[in-house]
């Protein structure tokens, strides 16, 4: 994962200074920026980050700014500072999402601890986000008798069962099970079944040409290959 990276956004050159000093000193990296018009023509979503953005700007708001992004469906923590900070504001950015809002001036030292914490949220996301990916990698590669077989296996069918269901022998079953075990990297049925659970949301196990109660072919399947194998 790359280095940790803490965006400024501020039309004030002397808080982008004051801030960029102050994240030197604790040896993070820092990136400033004039406008959000100029951050939005630079930004890509390289590691972890967050965004310390003020809120009345020339030009784009960093309100705008950071309803945009959430609109793109960034997910980077952002903490508005402001030295006009009132009611309707604050609601609106605390509602968009917003990790923080501050007004200026702010206390360093409790900035930066929110800035850390902020940079940790980053992380541990892109790191459930690199790991969904992974996962999703994994079932991607299951051919579709093995994720026939999986929901069965999910809908708690033994072998011999799933292996009257789908006209197959249990020794083709058997291949089957483990291949997409050994694909999805479990190592006993509950570590199948909890891998399975975790990514049901956003997997689509089986394809509905593929169940057993939708494929007119199966018939026909199984009179060409009467032994079931795989």
């Amino acid at each position: 994962m790359n280095e940790p990276t803490v965006y400024i956004v501020d039309d004030d050159p002397d808080m982008r200074d004051s801030l960029g000093w102050l994240l030197e000193t604790v040896g993070l990296r820092a990136l400033a920026y004039a406008s959000a018009e100029e951050f939005a023509r630079d930004y890509r979503e390289d590691g972890p980050a967050c965004l310390v953005l003020d809120v009345r700007m020339p030009g784009w708001s960093g309100l705008d700014l950071f309803e945009d992004l959430r609109a793109e469906g960034s997910s980077m923590p952002v903490l508005f500072i402001t030295a006009h900070a009132d009611v309707p504001m604050a609601v609106r950015a605390m509602k968009s999402g917003a990790a923080e809002f501050l007004e200026k001036p702010f206390n360093g030292q409790v900035l930066l601890e929110k800035i850390q914490r902020a940079l940790r949220e980053s992380a541990a996301r892109l790191e459930r986000r690199a790991a969904r990916e992974c996962l999703r990698a994994r079932f991607d590669s299951l051919t579709d008798k093995e994720r026939e077989v999986l929901a069965l296996v999910r809908a708690g069918m033994p072998n011999k069962e799933i292996a009257a269901r789908l006209d197959l022998t249990p020794r083709a079953v058997e291949m089957r099970r483990s291949g997409m075990m050994r694909k999805l990297g479990a190592d006993s049925l509950p570590e199948l079944l909890r891998i399975a659970l975790t990514f049901e949301e956003t997997t689509d196990l089986v394809a509905p040409s593929e169940r057993p109660e939708d494929a007119p072919g199966r018939a026909a399947d199984a009179a060409r290959n009467p032994r079931g194998d795989a």
